[in-house]
Order: C-alpha cells, then structure tokens, then sequence
C-alpha cells in the first residue's frame, strides 16, 4: 500500500468515528445536558491519553507558552458546548455541513487579527463558502433554529483555536499539546457540567464512554492521515462525514436530509477544501528566508 492509500484510509476511519461520536451525542442527549456529555466526553479522552504519559514521563508537560495554551483550552470548551449542545437539537447532516465553515471562519480570522494577505482567489472561496451556509438554512423561507446559530457560533470558536494553535505549534510538539488539551479540558468543562448534573446510569455511562473513545479515535486517525498522505488526496473524503451521519441519522432517529442540506454541504465543503489546498500550496512556493 501507497502512503497516500493508507491516509485515505485513515481519513474514512476518521469519519466514521466522527459521525458516530455524534450520533451517540444525539442519542445520550435526550436525556443528559450536552455540557455533561462535553465533561465525560473531555474526562475519558484523557484516559486515554494518560499511556503517553506514562511512556514519555513529564518531558513533554515543558510549555513555553502557558498562556496562549489556556487559551486554546477554553475556545476548545466553548466550541464543543456550543456544537454539542447543537447536536441535541438540530438533524445531523445539518450540524455536520454548517460545520464545515470552520476552516472558513479560521482564514477569515487570520485575515482580520493576523493581519494576513488574502488573495482575491480565496476571498472568493470564502464567499462561496458562506453562500453555501445560506442555503442550508435557508433564511427567509425557514426560520433560522438556535442549532444552526450554535454550528456557527461553534464554528468561529474552531477558526480562533485553529489559529492559537498554529501559534503554539511554533514552539509547542503537538504531543505537549495534545496532552495539555486532554488534562486542562476536563476540570474546565466539569465547571458548567455541575450545574445541569444528573448522575448518568451504568447504559448512560457506557455509551458516553464510547463517544470519549470514537472521538478520540477520530482525532488520533485525522492527524495519522494528514501526516502520511497528501493533502490534495485525503482532504476531499472529509465529505464522507455527512454521508454516515445522514445514514445514522436515518436509522436512528428517522432524519433525512433534504436537497438543500446536501447541496450547501458540498458548496462549503468544496470552499473550505479549496482555501486549504490553495494556502497550502501558497506555503510551499514561498521562498525560503536568507540567513546569514
């Protein structure tokens, strides 16, 4: 097998775990608050997390930039409270395409707070990206849920945390951060858990053990894909997301995603897939610094 073979396989487990994960988060939903499955969600992540703890020892607990990681930790927390509280209330194949607008919200960001250069091609990119938003929630002819508001709202807290960690991943392994995610997330979210907080059965528990698993199963394959595949090659299937979670969503809970919910899915998905492969594709003809 090609390594970009093996990332693309990665990247379909990817999304298979993400759409479980929030099928599961759906489900658990109708009877727990969404912040309490975000604390469980954040608490048995970082059980899994606690092995390379144990193998690599504190060396990577090292942080240069403690600051800017507690700031990654709680747009992270306001993210997931929004999204996951959006999934208990709104069909999953319009959570998941209005989730798309994330990359598109993060380059919007760099260009407002970083100060970056936009070019016309992905100014016009991320205007197609938001058109395609409008026509999933179709304003005017529907009225616009609270769960479409906290997809995007969920969104932007994404684009801001995608940008701190770029920051981060300047001085920061991405095994430091990762570890940092999972120890800080969890007290952070138990905090607004303790106020919807009812005692989860031994069903209930399992089930919010098994969305902790398949998200990070879904984390872990996402970066395995990224990092052994070509960008162009693997970031297209992200698509297959909202095909399992249609798919879930019809078995479990009798949803079916109407045209325009799959036509505006694949107007932002295509956007967002463009502006990556463009910036990507700006940062590998950029000319190398002149030192010395």
């Amino acid at each position: 097998m090609t390594e970009n073979t093996k990332a693309m396989g990665y990247m379909i487990l990817s999304t298979i775990a993400f759409a479980l994960m929030h099928a599961l988060i759906r489900d658990v939903g109708q009877e727990l608050h969404a912040f309490e499955i975000v604390f469980f969600r954040n608490l048995f992540g970082f059980l899994v997390l606690t092995p390379m703890l144990i193998r690599y020892g504190l060396a990577p607990l090292q942080l240069n930039r403690p600051g800017l990681i507690t700031v990654r930790a709680v747009l992270n927390m306001l993210a997931m409270m929004c999204f996951f509280t959006a999934l208990t209330v709104t069909p999953l194949a319009e959570v998941t395409a209005l989730g798309f607008t994330a990359p598109i919200f993060a380059t919007l960001a760099a260009m407002v707070l970083l100060r970056e250069r936009v070019g016309f091609r992905r100014f016009g990119a991320i205007a197609v990206g938001f058109l395609g938003a409008m026509v999933v929630l179709r304003p005017g002819f529907d009225a616009i849920q609270t769960g479409h508001l906290l997809v995007l709202v969920s969104a932007v807290f994404w684009s801001l945390s995608m940008l701190v960690i770029k920051r981060l991943s300047e001085t920061e392994s991405s095994l430091t951060i990762t570890l940092y995610m999972g120890m800080m997330l969890a007290p952070l979210t138990l905090v607004p858990a303790l106020f919807v907080w009812q005692w989860p059965s031994w069903e209930q528990l399992g089930l919010l053990a098994l969305i902790g698993a398949a998200g990070g199963m879904a984390q872990w394959s996402f970066a395995e894909a990224l990092s052994l595949g070509e960008f162009g090659a693997v970031m297209p299937l992200e698509f297959f997301k909202l095909i399992w979670v249609s798919a879930l969503g019809f078995m479990m809970f009798s949803e079916v995603p109407d045209i325009p919910t799959w036509l505006g899915g694949a107007v932002i998905f295509g956007s967002a897939c463009y502006i990556a492969l463009r910036e990507r594709r700006l940062k590998q003809e950029k000319p190398p610094e002149v030192t010395g």
